[in-house]
């Protein structure tokens, strides 16, 4: 009998087993590997040992300083953009009107095609003389924008455009990096909106019907039931959305990518300058230390999140 209870409790385990090796293997294992590479200097095979050196070096480096600001840059435009666009589609698709499964396809089709062919089409879509972009603006008459080549800061633009002078340090991210978010934002839209849809429709009917016999508007009703019982799918995608965009690389790389990083370096974000020190320039224990770095920032960021949000949560 106590055989068989012991072995009651191990079952459990034997079923764990294939994702834990799985997780051991690919994930946890090359961390490690990471985390033992960055105390040496490891170009082609294993070299000098130094310690804390190359994480002292990270701190002198004005490059990756950039790039971790372009990387902020980029987050702080699609993390909120995607939450508040994808919610407001995903209440509009909500609703009881014809054809709404092929709207709810059409929204979801970018994010199941490939990242490098809808780069690939929004740079020509950017293209300074022949796409589209550029032409919708001549529609209203606006001059021609550089996209993807412009290094200005999109609020010093702005500022120019009404006669205002910025200083380059309140410019803000280049037009080219806000070009690169706008398509990120295009780009996952569908699949926030399918989360934040799953949500929408777990929320009992009788509760909208309850307010409506009350007097409630839609707004009141939006504010009083739909936003609290939203919260948990809300901060699951706030969650997802920012590691995502922490570790943007492919668009980057695609549409602005060598020899710099975009014009003047201001679309290099961290992941691209790990990917220039591990993969062009061979400096692995540098490139790892990058990536324990950013690792520490997107787990810190993440408890962070978990302790101020999550005590907004409704779960009931």
């Amino acid at each position: 009998m106590e055989v068989r209870s012991k072995k009651n409790k191990l079952s459990p385990l034997f079923y764990l087993l294939p994702a834990l090796v799985i997780i051991i293997a690919f994930r946890l294992l090359p961390i490690l590997y990471s985390f033992f590479v960055s105390f040496f200097e490891w170009k082609i095979k294993r070299g000098e040992f130094l310690g804390l050196g190359q994480y002292w070096a990270l701190i002198h480096d004005s490059v990756f300083w950039k790039s971790l600001l372009n990387t902020v840059y980029f987050v702080l435009g699609t993390v909120p953009t995607s939450l508040l666009i994808s919610l407001f589609f995903a209440v509009l698709l909500n609703q009881k009107i014809k054809a709404m499964g092929a709207y709810r396809t059409t929204f979801f089709l970018p994010v199941i095609t490939s990242m490098v062919a809808v780069s690939m089409v929004w740079k020509w879509l950017y293209h300074p003389r022949l796409g589209l972009a550029n032409f919708l603006l001549g529609l209203v008459g606006i001059k021609p924008l550089g996209w993807l080549n412009e290094p200005t800061g999109i609020l010093k633009l702005l500022g120019q455009g009404i006669g205002l002078s910025l200083p380059n340090w309140l410019g803000g991210p280049s037009l080219a990096l806000v070009a690169i978010i706008i398509m990120s934002v295009w780009k996952g839209l569908g699949y926030n909106i399918v989360l934040f849809l799953a949500g929408l429709q777990n929320i009992p009917h009788q509760l909208y019907e309850a307010a409506r016999i009350d007097g409630a508007g839609p707004f009141y009703s939006f504010r009083r039931i739909t936003w609290p019982l939203l919260s948990p799918t809300t901060f699951y995608v706030l969650l997802m959305t920012t590691i995502v965009s922490f570790q943007v690389f492919t668009q980057i790389y695609l549409m602005t990518g060598p020899p710099v990083g975009g014009p003047q370096g201001t679309t290099k974000v961290i992941v691209y300058y790990l990917y220039e020190k591990g993969f062009v320039t061979f400096n692995r224990g540098y490139a790892s230390a990058i990536a324990l770095v950013l690792f520490v920032i997107i787990l810190s960021l993440t408890l962070l999140q978990r302790k101020l949000a999550e005590r907004r949560v409704h779960y009931g």
